[in-house]
């Protein structure tokens, strides 16, 4: 059986196609070549000129390989959904809140 084309809103396109070219911008600006690249990273130069495409059908695994070529540029993919606002919110309207006191040492 053969791969499932991975189907992708267009905004998302974008994204990952600008993500490409931030990476290759990265490697461009440290004077690092594709071939040099490709090895530390441990894929072919194929695969890098698909990651600095913005390629769906690259893995996220290979996508960090390659950031952390760039000289440990993979800590950056901590930043993924750090700030999730609308998560935050939505869990804020589950909470429960207390109708009573609580019964902390009366006695006093």
């Amino acid at each position: 059986m053969g791969k499932k084309a991975v189907v992708l809103l267009p905004n998302t396109e974008k994204i990952l196609v600008q993500t490409g070219e931030q990476i290759r911008l990265a490697r461009l600006r440290r004077d690092l070549s594709t071939e040099l690249v490709a090895e530390r990273a441990g894929i072919s130069r194929a695969t890098l000129n698909n990651v600095e495409k913005g390629s769906p059908s690259v893995a996220i695994g290979i996508y960090a390989a390659v950031l952390h070529a760039l000289n440990n540029m993979d800590t950056d993919l901590l930043l993924i959904a750090k700030d999730d606002e609308l998560g935050r919110m939505l869990q804020d309207l589950k909470l429960t809140t207390r109708k009573r006191a609580s019964k902390v040492n009366q006695n006093e």
